[in-house]
């Protein structure tokens, strides 16, 4: 019996472009908002 070593999300093409374009289009705001909030939260401090 033989076993495999790689995942079989390894054996699939990758869908490079779309997932990279998902990450930009949720990643971006996210980002943004963080920020956003990290900025405000300071001003609570000074």
């Amino acid at each position: 019996m033989e076993t495999k070593t790689t995942s079989q999300a390894a054996e699939k093409p990758a869908l490079g472009g779309s997932v990279v374009l998902a990450w930009l289009y949720v990643g971006i705001p996210l980002a943004w908002g963080v920020s956003q909030t990290f900025i405000k939260a300071l001003a609570l401090f000074k």
